[in-house]
């Protein structure tokens, strides 16, 4: 067996969790864009951890594309914090956010290393695929097991099940597809500068090279996301230990926009069910009259943490009608993996 599939069925096993209830894959679905799709009593915003009664703090991720984020590191030349794991980028690879899961007391609540370790030792398949894959001695140290155990997965999730690019809109720029006018419109106005300023975020390469876009550039903002009823303040970046400077206070990764039509509910803490409704709370730093979250029919509640928002970047482009917005939800429902293209009339 190879190092990818032992992550394969590493990833799917619920041992690695304390009551062996919950797997990687059931926060990461494999069948829903590798996102939670349960719901767990608040409209699916955080993750139910393997005691049947522990919430995460935010809304899980879609593992899709992960694996194309950089490393978590500063850019010198920018002056910003750039890729990693997580929404705060505090594990700085894969293989690093592998490893936090199983040892978190809120998702798998396994106690330390060892007893994930030890777990695995007493399943004889495991024992012989780990000394087959790593050496007869893996099992003497339990560091070097547990990045034995990560690592896999790791490697499992950079495989072409992750990120297959077979999108509409692959197929479209290989010629295979033709897009309709509404999402031709949105295509148009998503790369438009003088529209919109969607790409000055999501987009990591040049338009003319644009085969293999995951739609962000890494980076990290506060985009002044309405905090949610009685809840805790999300510091976001200034949350990842290796940062410090207050300025980065409610800063989150740009997330990728692949499979975006079917991975909500979005932003950090799951506040908004529908795209539309992500795009009019873009659309409201340039348009007065979007006052109301249309999901609640109340006034856009305040952001977590107001001192950084990016208003510089928020305030670029032109106010959007509601067939502009129309047209960029079509474009962006183009960005859906070819497996998950079903389930976009499934959610709408």
């Amino acid at each position: 067996m190879s190092i990818v599939e032992l992550g394969k069925q590493l990833y799917h096993d619920p041992i690695l969790s304390k009551n062996q209830t919950q797997s990687c894959a059931q926060c990461h679905n494999p069948e829903h864009g590798f996102i939670d799709n349960r719901d767990n009593g608040v409209a699916g915003a955080v993750s139910l951890g393997d005691d049947g009664k522990s919430l995460g703090s935010r809304n899980t991720p879609t593992a899709s594309y992960a694996m194309i984020s950089p490393n978590f590191h500063f850019n010198k030349k920018t002056r910003e914090w750039m890729g990693g794991q997580f929404y705060d980028g505090r594990a700085k690879d894969l293989q690093a956010q592998a490893g936090t899961p199983p040892l978190n007391p809120s998702e798998m609540g396994m106690k330390n290393k060892q007893s994930v370790i030890e777990r695995l030792k007493q399943q004889p398949d495991y024992v012989k695929q780990f000394k087959s894959i790593f050496g007869k001695d893996i099992f003497n140290d339990v560091d070097k097991a547990y990045d034995a155990m990560t690592l896999s997965i790791a490697k499992f999730e950079q495989t072409d099940e992750f990120a297959p690019f077979d999108s509409k809109y692959d197929r479209y720029l290989r010629g295979e597809y033709e897009l309709t006018d509404l999402e031709d419109l949105g295509r148009s106005l998503f790369f438009s500068n003088n529209n919109t300023n969607c790409s000055s975020c999501h987009q990591l390469k040049r338009l003319s090279d644009t085969a293999g876009e995951t739609f962000s550039n890494y980076q990290y903002h506060n985009i002044g996301v309405p905090a949610r009823e009685q809840r805790i303040i999300d510091y976001g970046l200034l949350a990842n230990p290796q940062v410090t400077d207050r300025k980065q206070d409610g800063k989150f990764k740009v997330p990728t926009l692949r499979n975006i039509a079917v991975t909500a509910p979005y932003m950090h803490n799951g506040i908004f069910k529908k795209l539309t409704t992500v795009i009019e709370f873009y659309d409201k730093y340039l348009n007065p009259s979007r006052t109301h979250n249309p999901e609640t029919q109340k006034p856009w509640r305040q952001a977590e943490v107001q001192e950084t928002i990016n208003f510089s970047k928020l305030q670029k482009g032109k106010k959007l009608s509601d067939r502009k917005i129309k047209a960029i939800v079509a474009f962006l429902n183009t960005l859906t993996d070819r497996r998950y293209e079903h389930l976009i009339s499934v959610l709408r």
